[in-house]
């Protein structure tokens, strides 16, 4: 179903020329020129930011629109260069209230996610903000009383946040660990910071934390993650052939 702020995005291409007909998006300039929500996203997305009708919360609020109407990744792109360029940074209300009520809804929130994981985690100069914007200061509360929209949001964050560092991210975890919801993210979580390139564990802790999950005993790679973990691995990259040989 189409959201107010997604028809005011419609409105905000249809005044640039862009429209959505039944063949598919077009630009009164070529007509006769299909475009994708891609082709949209890399030719305007960035205007949203110089648009001198919009003020900056407005600015950050109409890129989230053109996400929602463009499900396409690259208007997050955007988003974090207008937020670390020579105008930036961009007002942190409405950027992080972005993300997680991005997180929190039912539909597909996969370009979102991306963009966490590759861009906002895996800088070492944004991790730890973006980290605690979009989960770590209220996981108390997502714990306390939990409701789907929240837990929603702290499973997707919990599974993309393997390249956050381990000090960022460890008393969040401990915390996610006492909601039972909670603890099939955690062991993506587990698993992500052992395998993804720029991830993050300290293994004997990890290995607590681990232990103290309730999970289906044939849950996959339980086993391995446990045995590289015992075994003081940090990383796949680290040592690629204990990953394989923990599951002999």
């Amino acid at each position: 179903m189409e959201t107010q702020a997604m028809r005011e995005a419609r409105r905000w291409l249809g005044d640039r020329g862009v429209a959505e007909t039944a063949d598919g998006w077009t630009d009164t300039a070529k007509p006769d020129r299909p475009l994708t929500a891609n082709d949209i996203a890399h030719a305007w997305a960035d205007e949203v930011f110089t648009d001198e009708d919009l003020d900056e919360s407005a600015a950050v609020r109409m890129a989230f629109a053109l996400l929602d109407l463009l499900d396409d990744y690259w208007v997050t792109c955007e988003i974090r260069f207008a937020d670390g360029g020579p105008d930036g940074p961009l007002p942190a209300g409405p950027l992080w209230d972005g993300y997680r009520r991005r997180l929190e809804a039912e539909r597909d929130a996969e370009p979102v996610e991306y963009s966490l994981w590759v861009d906002w985690f895996e800088d070492r100069t944004t991790t730890a903000t973006a980290f605690a914007e979009v989960l770590g200061n209220d996981i108390t509360t997502i714990v306390t009383t939990p409701t789907p929209p929240t837990l929603r949001r702290a499973s997707r964050v919990l599974e993309c946040s393997g390249p956050v560092p381990w000090d960022v991210k460890h008393a969040t975890y401990t915390t996610a660990a006492r909601l039972p919801a909670l603890h099939e993210p955690l062991f993506k979580a587990l698993r992500a910071g052992y395998h993804d390139i720029y991830g993050d564990l300290d293994p004997p802790a990890a290995l607590t934390l681990l232990t103290h999950l309730t999970l289906p005993p044939d849950t996959e790679h339980l086993t391995q993650l446990r045995t590289v973990l015992s075994a003081g691995h940090r990383n796949h990259r680290h040592n690629p052939d204990a990953w394989a040989a923990a599951a002999h």
